[in-house]
């Protein structure tokens, strides 16, 4: 069994005790290191069986792809499109990651096999009439995650498969040239242009398609893959994250232009990135964008890392469970409590049901756990 600090050990006993078989599996396998080839096929069994796991089997089509689009319309002009958010592909692609899935599973294997085949994917985004330019300009914006392929491929790399082709391998150095971009910038003004007399509803600054920018799907592109890690990368990206939490603004906003169109960038890294609080939740994936940037092996040299270890630590003294203040009034607005199919709209869900108490506890606490063993992995 791999060894885990002593504050860990109540958080693992709550967890064993409380949590669902998705928690269970990637405590075991992921974070304890535990698990027999016996115990792995009955905990997956046990996912598989999983309401929102069968919902994902039954919009698999014969062609492998998942459900209709890929963060697409819900609706087009009155027709729902969507039975449920998990028929969209992207949040499909989502459930089966943090589920933890095998690549090897036939659903996962088929799904990234259509969103390799362009014979496939031109007639799924084909369904409704936007979608097809969507595709056809599926490349514009890729230096900066703001297109349907930088989408596509951070999917893929989330179930496992984005150090096995060479164009996911060729995005990673684009998501590590947009970091280093904002490394070397004495601000975000002398990154964007602006035009004072365009007479646009919100005349924000902006950059042009091709422009190198970091956003939340650049970000996980890295987290989720290997072939990029060097000293040299991993050290460039904490100063990268440093950087931004000196030079950026709160209040700062920022577009992207593409084919003409003037469109607010995918969670673009243009203001500071918050510590973590048990008493605050700053944005709607406040928890998974600290996750993520601990996957990336940067450890305490990023310092919203290392301040947010601090702060996880002191929360889970005592009796080792992570507990939010949700009463708070700016808290309501993002609480996980609402968080009921992954999105890239909102936190990681794992545990079933929420009606249980220890349901929401277990996912924030399972959080934790993992948190602070990518944060101690690294400082080892």
């Amino acid at each position: 069994m791999k060894e885990t600090v002593k504050i860990h050990a109540n958080s693992i006993d709550f967890l064993l005790e409380n949590a669902g078989p998705v928690i269970r599996y990637r405590l075991r396998k992921e974070i304890l290191e535990d698990l027999t080839p016996g115990e792995e096929e009955r905990l997956l069994e046990q996912i598989y069986e999983l309401p929102q796991f069968k919902l994902v089997q039954s919009y698999a089509k014969p062609d492998g792809y998942i459900g209709s689009g890929m963060h697409s319309w819900d609706n087009w002009r009155g027709q729902v499109l969507h039975e449920t958010p998990l028929q969209d592909g992207e949040n499909a692609a989502r459930l089966l990651s943090y589920y933890r899935i095998p690549k090897e599973h036939p659903l996962v294997a088929g799904f990234v096999a259509a969103m390799r085949d362009e014979e496939i994917l031109r007639k799924e985004f084909s369904y409704i009439p936007p979608e097809i330019p969507r595709y056809e300009n599926r490349f514009v914006g890729l230096n900066n995650g703001n297109c349907l392929a930088a989408l596509l491929y951070t999917m893929q790399a989330m179930l496992g498969y984005g150090d096995d082709y060479e164009d996911l391998r060729d995005f990673q150095q684009i998501a590590l040239k947009g970091f280093e971009r904002v490394a070397q910038a004495p601000s975000l003004e002398s990154m964007t242009k602006y035009d004072p007399d365009a007479k646009r509803k919100q005349n924000y600054p902006y950059i042009e398609a091709e422009e190198y920018f970091p956003n939340a799907y650049t970000l996980t592109m890295l987290a989720y893959t290997k072939s990029w890690r060097t000293e040299e990368n991993v050290r460039m990206l904490a100063e990268a994250l440093n950087h931004i939490n000196a030079i950026m603004r709160p209040d700062n906003n920022m577009h992207v232009r593409i084919c003409g169109k003037y469109m607010a960038p995918c969670f673009a890294m243009v203001r500071p990135i918050k510590a973590f609080r048990p008493d605050l939740i700053d944005t709607i994936n406040y928890r998974r964008t600290l996750s993520e940037i601990a996957m990336l092996g940067v450890g305490k040299q990023a310092e919203v890392i290392r301040e947010s270890a601090a702060n996880v630590e002191e929360a889970l003294d005592g009796d080792g469970v992570l507990r939010m203040r949700f009463d708070v009034a700016h808290n309501k607005r993002y609480s996980p409590k609402y968080v009921e199919y992954p999105s890239p709209y909102g936190e990681v869900r794992l545990e079933e049901d929420y009606g249980r108490e220890t349901g929401l506890l277990c996912d924030l606490t399972f959080w934790a756990v993992e948190f602070l063993g990518r944060v101690e992995e690294r400082e080892k």
